[in-house]
């Protein structure tokens, strides 16, 4: 599974509009402070413009946000990315990728967080990962050769999107990549005339437990509790 950790009903849990934009504000600030404003030449700016677009952040609020990540105002971005890694109930890894401006306040929550399951150090769930280039596109041509054009990019795997990601009529696949090839694969798949609609750095899970209805649903519980928490902006689990 190439996404990150989905579940049914995550897009409602991840709840109020306000709380959402303040993520995607936060994801374009920090692409744009790392990559430069211009998301033509800065994959991961162009995908958070086009989430943030997605979920009706006004023009103004995106604009304003790529100015100040690329340091255009007098306003400094201070947002740096935390990683946390842990187990949730019943022994299941997770990876939280969080933005904070301010890792003091941010790790006690966090920690409080994984009440329910245990903390870890860094490293100690890396085992159970792949961390890799993922990029996430259509394709106009519903016949096109995908695998060609990985080849071509650069990418190591190549694997279809699922059915509800991609228009009737076109052609869908998920591009993994090494880490360092990322950008240089979107940038090959988008002149290539492919549509990019996710280009970032994923943690995907190499095996997953096997669990009853009841223990899935105390995971589940335990990701969404992560997911809501405000400097969270993304949840990685070996959940299927």
């Amino acid at each position: 599974m190439g996404a990150q950790w989905k579940q049914a009903g995550r897009e409602a849990n991840a709840q109020k509009r306000g709380q959402m934009t303040v993520k995607l504000v936060r994801e374009i600030m920090v692409a744009a402070k790392l990559g430069g404003a211009d998301p033509d030449l800065n994959a991961r700016l162009a995908t958070a413009v086009e989430k943030a677009k997605k979920s009706s952040v006004t023009r103004d609020t995106i604009e304003r946000a790529i100015k100040k990540g690329a340091g255009l105002t007098e306003e400094k971005v201070t947002f740096e990315q935390v990683t946390y890694e842990g187990f949730a109930p019943h022994k299941v890894p997770v990876v939280v990728e969080c933005l904070t401006d301010n890792r003091n306040r941010t790790a006690p929550e966090i920690r409080h967080l994984f009440r329910g399951g245990s903390l870890g150090q860094p490293g100690s769930v890396g085992f159970f990962f792949s961390h890799v280039g993922v990029v996430e596109a259509t394709h106009a041509d519903a016949k096109r050769d995908a695998e060609g054009d990985a080849i071509e990019a650069g990418a190591q795997e190549i694997e279809p999107l699922e059915a509800e990601e991609v228009s009737a009529g076109e052609k869908g696949a998920r591009f993994l990549t090494e880490i360092k090839d990322l950008d240089a694969v979107s940038k090959a798949l988008k002149a290539a005339g492919w549509k990019i609609l996710a280009s970032e750095l994923r943690y995907l899970p190499k095996t997953f437990p096997e669990l009853d209805d009841k223990a899935r649903k105390d995971v589940v519980d335990f990701l969404n509790a992560l997911d809501d928490h405000d400097d969270v902006q993304k949840v990685y689990a070996a959940l299927k």
